[in-house]
């Protein structure tokens, strides 16, 4: 997952998102949105399940984690963020509980821990 890839979508890498950020730009939209999904697929395909949903709103959400299957209501877990800290976490750019901690990530519920999840495998800063 280290480019931000899709149909339309310029080949930018999470690394290069997340640079610009930093340096007080605005990446992207199509760039972002690809590298969210592509990182949350990423972590279903690491952690499978429905036990935690996660959200990186407006790109999107996915059920991951081992655990009692969510399938109405609000889910028994969760975890929210926005698209950069979603990222770095990803790339190990930032820590789980430095996340939680400064209030970047909200986590609540069962296994909404994900720290044992991340870096995701196989990214690159």
């Amino acid at each position: 997952m280290t480019d931000a890839t899709g149909p339309g979508t310029p080949s930018v890498g999470v690394a290069d998102l997340l640079d610009l950020w930093e340096s007080g730009g605005t990446p992207d939209r199509l760039a972002v949105k690809a590298a969210v999904k592509a990182s949350l697929a990423a972590l279903v395909e690491t952690a499978p399940g429905h036990a935690v949903e996660v959200r990186v709103p407006p790109f999107a959400a996915v059920q991951a984690i081992e655990g009692t299957r969510h399938r109405r209501g609000t889910p028994p877990a969760v975890v929210e963020c926005d698209a950069r800290t979603w990222l770095a976490l990803a790339v190990g750019r930032l820590a789980w509980v430095d996340a939680v901690a400064d209030g970047r990530v909200r986590a609540s519920g069962e296994r909404s821990d994900l720290s044992a999840y991340l870096p995701l495998t196989g990214t690159t800063p």
